[in-house]
C-alpha cells in the first residue's frame, strides 16, 4: 500500500464502500461577514469552495437524500457520510447548529458526519455538540490549515494565525473526534522547503487524517486578478506530484489521506488546466511512489529525529 486512502480506511471499518454525501447549509465565515473580513481566502470563490447547492435547495435532508440516491446508483453504496462542506460550519448559534446535525444525521444509510470549520471558529459548546454525535456515528471535524507560515497565511487573507490555528487543534483533541487537517500545495511564495515545513508540523500534531489540495484559480477570486496580473504563476502537474509524494513520505503512515489532490469545477476553472484531470494526477504520484521505492510514513522517523536534533540545537544555545 503506497498510502492509506480513505477508501481502503472506510473499507476496513465498514467492511463495504461508503460514500460522502457533500452538503450547503448556506452558511458564512468570519473572513466574510466582516468579524475577520469581508472577501475571504484568496483562492475561495462566492459558494465558499462548495457547491452553492443552499441557493437551490435550501432543504438539508433534501439535499443528502439526493446526493444519496445518486452515489447509491453510481457506486451500489448503501452507507453515507453526510459532509457539511460549504463555507463555515460551525459558525452559527449553537441551537442552528444542533438543528442542521440533527437534520440529516438520523437519515438511513447514515453512518458518519463530518463537518468542515476554520481553528477560529470552535468553542467548548460547538464541540461538545459534535461530540454527542459520536456514540453512534463516525465523526470527523476537518480543519484548515494550508500553511503553517504566517506570511502565507497572510498573503492568502485567511484571517488567522498558526498560533490561532493550534489554539483550536488543542481545544478540539481534548474531545472524541477525528480530526482532518487541509493543506495546500502551491500558495503563492510557497515553495518545496515551505510545503515540507507544514507537512512537518502535521506530522508532529499527528491528526487522523489529512487532506492534501492542489491551489487552483477559479473565476471572481482575488487569486485570479493576482494572476491575470503577472503575481503569481501556479505550479506544474509535475511540481506538485513530486510535493505530493514528499509529503505522503513525511506524514504518518496511519494518517488517513482523505484528498490527494484538488477537485475543481471545470466551468469555473482558469488555471492550471492540469487540474481538471484529476485521475491522471493520481496515478502519477503512484508511479512517482513506486519509482521511489517509497510509500507513506517511509520519512517520518527520520523527520522526528531531524525535528528532536534541531530543538536539542536550539536549547543548547540558549
Amino acid at each position: 500500500m503506497l498510502y492509506y486512502s480513505f477508501n481502503t480506511y472506510l473499507k476496513e471499518r465498514f467492511g463495504e464502500r461508503v460514500q460522502k454525501v457533500t452538503l450547503d447549509a448556506g452558511l458564512t465565515c468570519p473572513n466574510r461577514d466582516g468579524a475577520k473580513g469581508f472577501n475571504g481566502c484568496i483562492y475561495c470563490d462566492a459558494k465558499g469552495s462548495g457547491s452553492g447547492a443552499h441557493a437551490v435547495v435550501p432543504d438539508l435532508a433534501a439535499q443528502a437524500r439526493a446526493g444519496m440516491e445518486r452515489l447509491s446508483l453510481r457506486y451500489k453504496a448503501a452507507k453515507f457520510i453526510v459532509y457539511f462542506q460549504s463555507f463555515c460550519n460551525t459558525y452559527a448559534a449553537i441551537d442552528k447548529l444542533k438543528k442542521m446535525y440533527d437534520e440529516v444525521a438520523s437519515l438511513p444509510g447514515v453512518v458518519g458526519l463530518s463537518v468542515a470549520t476554520r481553528p477560529d471558529c470552535l468553542s467548548p459548546d460547538v464541540l461538545e455538540l459534535l461530540a454527542g454525535y459520536a456514540g453512534r456515528l463516525m465523526v470527523w471535524l476537518e480543519l484548515g490549515l494550508q500553511s503553517r507560515h504566517d506570511a502565507t497565511l497572510e498573503r492568502i487573507n485567511r484571517g488567522h494565525t498558526y498560533a490561532e490555528f493550534l489554539k483550536g487543534y488543542e481545544l478540539a483533541r481534548t474531545y472524541p473526534l477525528n480530526i482532518c487537517l487541509h493543506m495546500i500545495i502551491g500558495l503563492p511564495g510557497e515553495a518545496r522547503p515551505e510545503v515540507l515545513a507544514t507537512a512537518s508540523e502535521i506530522a508532529r500534531l499527528k491528526p487522523e487524517g489529512i487532506k492534501i489540495h492542489s491551489l487552483y484559480i477559479t473565476r471572481g477570486t482575488a487569486l485570479e486578478k493576482l494572476y491575470r496580473d503577472g503575481g503569481f504563476d501556479p505550479v506544474s502537474q509535475q511540481e506538485f506530484v513530486g510535493q505530493a509524494c514528499d509529503v505522503l513520505e513525511i506524514l504518518p503512515a496511519g494518517t488517513v489521506i482523505q484528498r490527494l489532490t484538488g477537485d475543481p469545477d471545470p466551468r469555473e476553472l482558469i488555471a492550471p488546466q492540469w487540474t481538471r484531470h484529476k485521475n491522471k494526477t493520481l496515478k502519477m504520484i503512484e508511479a512517482e511512489m513506486k519509482a521511489r521505492g517509497s510509500r507513506q510514513g517511509s520519512c517520518f522517523a527520520a523527520e522526528i529525529k531531524r525535528r528532536d536534533s534541531t530543538w536539542r540545537r536550539s536549547v543548547k544555545a540558549l
